[in-house]
């Protein structure tokens, strides 16, 4: 009987370390990396502490499977945050990315937004906030994070412009696009409500995430930057189109 109660709770323990979630916590003041690691402990999360960019690419490198969210600063030594924010792109897009930052211009958001970070955080920062961001990022399955909604469709195509959703790609004759994690979620979202009326506040509700720093401004950057890879004149749109005074319309067929 001892030794299958020991082997349950060897069992049991390795199941309960297989489920802890891994944070890669990218930042070079001291104090606050060591704040968000005794916080992100206490939360039964996996905290590991990376200064500078080179370093994280290697781990995340060898270690990209591993990893469940980053928290990322975006001024450190040698590489920006936005750089790191891009590589880690490349790699993997869907593991989430909180940017924590004392940054707080608009288009230092927009330039982190381009470069596939899901939400943005200014320092100082509430740890409650931050906490209940991290948990509701983690709750959700990673397929979730790329792709919100409930269509399953991985290809979509508009007259010569075809849309995969699975590669992040927008091709276009020889032209071939790869669009971020928050465009690819905006642009199926316009393709899920074809023909809809969409107000900027509620897609701000619908597709970022809630208490996310963002304002109606950044749709409207987002949407210029989505025409331009779907529509053949993006100064007189066809398929995007803007609703004076609310929002925009999609509409796939003119």
């Amino acid at each position: 009987m001892g030794n299958e109660l020991r082997e349950f709770l060897d069992d049991r323990y390795a199941a309960m370390a297989s489920e802890t979630k891994r944070i890669l916590i990218v930042e070079d003041e001291e104090a606050i990396a060591n704040g968000l690691r005794f916080n992100f402990e206490a939360e039964g999360y996996d905290p590991v502490v990376l200064g500078d960019g080179p370093s994280t690419l290697a781990y995340f490198e060898e270690n990209s499977h591993q990893v469940d969210l980053v928290v990322l600063d975006l001024m450190l030594p040698g590489m920006s945050g936005y750089e790191i924010c891009r590589e880690i792109r490349d790699r993997d897009q869907s593991v989430p990315i909180i940017v924590l930052s004392a940054r707080n211009l608009s288009e230092d958001k927009m330039h982190a937004f381009d470069c596939g970070t899901d939400q943005y955080v200014t320092k100082p920062f509430a740890l409650p906030e931050l906490l209940s961001r991290v948990r509701n990022l983690l709750r959700r399955p990673r397929a979730q994070l790329v792709v919100k909604h409930a269509t399953e469709i991985d290809e979509f195509q508009i007259r010569d412009v075809s849309i995969n959703f699975k590669t992040f790609e927008v091709v276009c004759g020889d032209e071939t696009h790869q669009l971020t994690t928050m465009e690819l979620q905006l642009l199926r979202y316009f393709i899920e409500h074809e023909g809809d009326v969409l107000s900027r506040s509620r897609i701000l509700r619908d597709v970022w995430e809630q208490g996310a720093e963002v304002s109606s401004r950044t749709i409207d950057n987002f949407v210029l930057r989505l025409r331009k890879y779907i529509e053949s004149d993006p100064a007189n749109p066809k398929h995007l189109l803007s609703v004076r005074g609310t929002g925009y319309r999609f509409v796939a067929d003119p």
